[in-house]
């Protein structure tokens, strides 16, 4: 017997598919003191909060990426081919953003991100293979075998923000003209840790915005203040709290604040950017911890209506430590993944619907672990009984979604993993309607409300029609 309406993918990468969040449009919060976000406790409070004409950029540094245990052997092959070809032309390269902060902290950058003197144009003659893509922020993608570099150009990376708010923050003194331009660059930048350049010829890293100290302090800080930053980039708010999570990093006080008290903002988010953003803090190996964030912050009940009402249900308080079934499932995915080493988005939406489904019927563990193993093997559910039948070790007695275990003859089996298989299904065809979304929050009084939905079921997940088959 194969399950063939159910066919999860995992790959290195993901087909970006823009329709995955179809719709966001009114979020309603309940007063009841049990969904009460999370509050940061600072100074920074309404009305006081800081604006440009309050900044002060950090003291410049430059060290040596010898000292900081940066060796160019760390650089991708195709990224070295790219910094070469555009050095050799006289240009002059750095690699920017995350992936410094990345090699600072001994991790492996997600990619590379490389920023050249050469215009956008110049860097398309450079290479056979490269094009110029994005509209408000033109970058340059090269092709180098498999590989996609992206390169943006100092003249041009400046377009997508309110330049002119930055103007009003002054110069340095005895600013030499490459400096001049690193120092403006980095300015705007979302976080301080992402405002590092790194001149891998010179080897020297170079840091305008207090970014090392920050690392050091292990904070995730704007560079400008939050309540203007998050404002200028919404996204900003979701890639504050990815950051966080895939490094173990706390955010500032005053960036904290402005996280939990913009969060409105996100649902003027494009659907595309959302998906990307849930997509980057779910695939790539840190899930469990942007999962606690997001419900810390009070940013779940905009993103994942239904576990955030499971959250509710459960009694799961915003600075809980406790763990429970879903963040479970999360965290052992995280063991399987890397920032270089990611999932399709198909395998977690396909957890979020699998928990869901038990958490609304709880089920045997045997019947949980057939499933499991019949997915794994292709759908194969006698294959995966007669293995679910050999586990010795005791299921996690703590997670109410699974029952007391009975002793189950191989046909009633079978047939609870088929109903099981089914109920997995109708959940995910569940999250395509706002409807039910808004039926499901109705359930559970004190539950925040949100009618964001999953669309396009089919393609989303690759899901086969049909019935099931016997092989």
């Amino acid at each position: 017997m194969a399950i063939s309406s159910l066919s999860f993918a995992c790959r290195p990468s993901f087909p970006f598919r823009p329709s995955l969040f179809h719709r966001i449009q009114k979020v309603r919060f309940s007063s009841v003191a049990a969904i009460k976000t999370l509050d940061v406790q600072e100074n920074v409070i309404k009305g006081n909060s800081r604006n440009l004409g309050d900044f002060k950029a950090p003291e410049w540094r430059k060290l040596s990426s010898k000292e900081l245990g940066i060796g160019n052997s760390l650089i991708s092959g195709p990224t070295k081919k790219v910094l070469n070809g555009l050095k050799k032309k006289g240009y002059e390269v750095y690699l920017v953003g995350g992936c410094v902060r990345d090699l600072i902290l001994k991790r492996i950058p997600k990619d590379f991100d490389v920023i050249t003197s050469a215009e956008l144009k110049e860097v398309v003659r450079a290479f056979s293979r490269c094009e110029i893509v994005g509209k408000w922020f033109p970058i340059c993608h090269v092709h180098i075998g498999d590989t996609i570099v992206e390169v943006s150009s100092f003249s041009t990376i400046g377009r997508k923000f309110k330049v002119g708010l930055r103007n009003d923050i002054g110069c340095p003194i005895d600013c030499d003209e490459k400096d001049y331009l690193r120092w403006k660059n980095c300015l705007q930048r979302d976080f301080t840790i992402n405002g590092l350049m790194f001149d891998p010829y010179k080897r020297i890293v170079y840091d305008y915005m207090g970014g090392l100290e920050d690392i050091k302090k292990a904070k995730v800080r704007t560079v400008i203040p939050a309540n203007i930053s998050f404002q200028e980039d919404r996204a900003r708010i979701l890639r504050a709290v990815r950051i966080a999570a895939r490094l173990g990093f706390r955010f500032t006080r005053e960036t904290a604040h402005f996280v939990k008290n913009l969060s409105h903002s996100l649902l003027r988010l494009d659907k595309p950017r959302i998906m990307m953003e849930m997509n980057y803090m779910l695939a790539y190996g840190s899930a469990e911890a942007s999962l606690r964030i997001l419900w810390k912050f009070g940013l779940l009940e905009l993103l994942l209506p239904f576990q955030a009402a499971y959250f509710v249900r459960d009694g799961f308080k915003r600075r809980d430590k406790r763990s429970n079934m879903l963040l479970c499932l999360f965290s052992n995915l995280d063991k399987l993944l890397a920032p270089d080493r990611p999932c399709h988005n198909s395998l977690w939406v396909g957890i979020l619907a699998f928990h869901r489904a038990l958490a609304d019927q709880p089920r045997d563990p045997m019947v949980v672990a057939a499933f499991c193993l019949a997915v794994h093997n292709g759908g194969d559910i006698l294959g995966g009984v007669n293995m679910a039948r050999k586990i010795t070790k005791p299921h996690d007695t703590s997670f109410h979604e699974l029952t007391k275990p009975q002793d189950l003859d191989s046909e009633v089996l079978i047939n609870e993993v088929v109903d099981f298989a089914a109920s997995v299904k109708q959940v995910l065809s569940w999250m395509t309607d706002e409807h039910y979304v808004s039926l499901a929050m109705a359930e559970y009084p004190q539950a925040p409300y949100s009618d964001l939905v999953f669309s396009s079921l089919a393609k989303l997940l690759m899901i086969k029609t049909g019935p099931f088959q016997y092989s």
